[in-house]
């Protein structure tokens, strides 16, 4: 069962919807979006239905909702979110691309790999400073001294950071830096993470678990939304299948599947689904013309020396081809490209 406030509800308001809830034996978990705040019940729905919750000042509604992930569904809310990163829209009407080197490897390379971004029309920086690998001998990450980088980056470029946390110890000092968390593949599941990242203040990018449902990936969401958070942006990056010629299966389906069940925006992540530098566009170009909100991609500029998934990565030749792809399915869907914001040094 979930609460809608009205726009003019004050936090006593709120408190005392909380407090009634907590007398029939619930908990109530408020979340507080950009135009209006939602309070997810927990418990006996039984319970709830004897409460006189509609009577309370300040609600607006009160929705029984049949999907096990409340929140994020769109019983919930019917319209699409839109979700900005430090005024960068992700969602409804925009095509957003993000674009960065899959790890932060030092100044020099990151800064670099930020300008190709730019050219490749992006207007977010994505760049990993914790790196959880497969191998326990594969590279890492740099941890906050790659933190520092894209911070120094971003200040020099005006393009905000996603970057992933991988630990839910960490989370505070990821997003101290950072202006989006970025969730991974192995950690979709990782529950005290997720509700670690819903409480850090900060939106997240949630990557689809390359063995996970869609359902199982919703309810992932459900556990960020449900600490508070709202913004909240889904991103299928392929998934397990018997096929060997890609890294992943990049399951395109799944794009106006979660559109349909979620009013979150959907991304795709065509460099870590198809592992492969010569897919990488093609994929792009599926995903967006399917109705992506937007694309996440790997640039390098040397990948053939890249301490993190060099292969997938695009090189400077690419990026035209890219802007030109976002540009022209922005156009034909009627969306507009999302624009970075201006660096402040300017």
């Amino acid at each position: 069962m979930v609460i809608v406030m009205a726009p003019d509800a004050t936090s006593a308001h709120i408190d005392a919807v909380v407090d009634l809830v907590a007398t029939a034996g619930g908990e109530a978990y408020v979340t507080r979006g950009v135009s209006r705040t939602i309070i997810g019940l927990v418990g006996d729905v039984r319970h709830f239905e004897t409460l006189d919750l509609r009577a309370l000042p300040g609600v607006s509604d009160v929705l029984r909702i049949s999907a096990p992930y409340k929140l994020v569904s769109r019983e919930n809310n019917a319209e699409r979110s839109l979700v900005t990163v430090r005024g960068v829209p992700i969602g409804p009407g925009y095509t957003t691309v993000i674009a960065g080197p899959c790890a932060v490897e030092t100044p020099e390379q990151t800064l670099q790999a930020a300008h190709m971004a730019a050219d490749a029309g992006a207007s977010l920086l994505r760049g990993g400073a914790y790196k959880p690998r497969t191998s326990p001998y594969a590279f890492q990450g740099l941890g906050e001294a790659g933190l520092k980088i894209l911070s120094d980056v971003r200040d020099e470029t005006g393009l905000p950071v996603v970057t992933e946390v991988v630990d839910a110890s960490d989370v505070e000092l990821v997003a101290s830096y950072a202006d989006m968390l970025q969730i991974g593949t192995r950690n979709m599941q990782n529950f005290a993470l997720l509700q670690a990242a819903g409480e850090a203040g900060k939106p997240v990018l949630l990557k689809r678990g390359m063995n996970a449902t869609i359902e199982e990936w919703l309810m992932a969401a459900e556990y960020i939304a449900q600490r508070g958070n709202l913004d909240i942006v889904l991103c299928e990056r392929g998934i397990r299948t018997f096929e060997k010629a890609t890294r992943n299966t990049l399951d395109i389906s799944a794009v106006p599947v979660a559109q349909d069940l979620s009013h979150l925006p959907v991304i795709v992540d065509p460099s870590h689904s198809g592992g492969k530098r010569s897919l990488v566009l093609p994929l792009s170009r599926a995903a967006l013309a399917v109705g992506a909100d937007g694309v996440i991609v790997d640039v390098h500029p040397k990948p053939e020396t890249a301490l993190c998934d060099g292969p997938q990565a695009l090189v400077e030749s690419d990026l035209p081809e890219l802007r030109d792809a976002a540009q022209t399915h922005a156009a034909l869907l009627g969306r507009t490209l999302a624009e970075a914001p201006v660096p402040a040094a300017v």
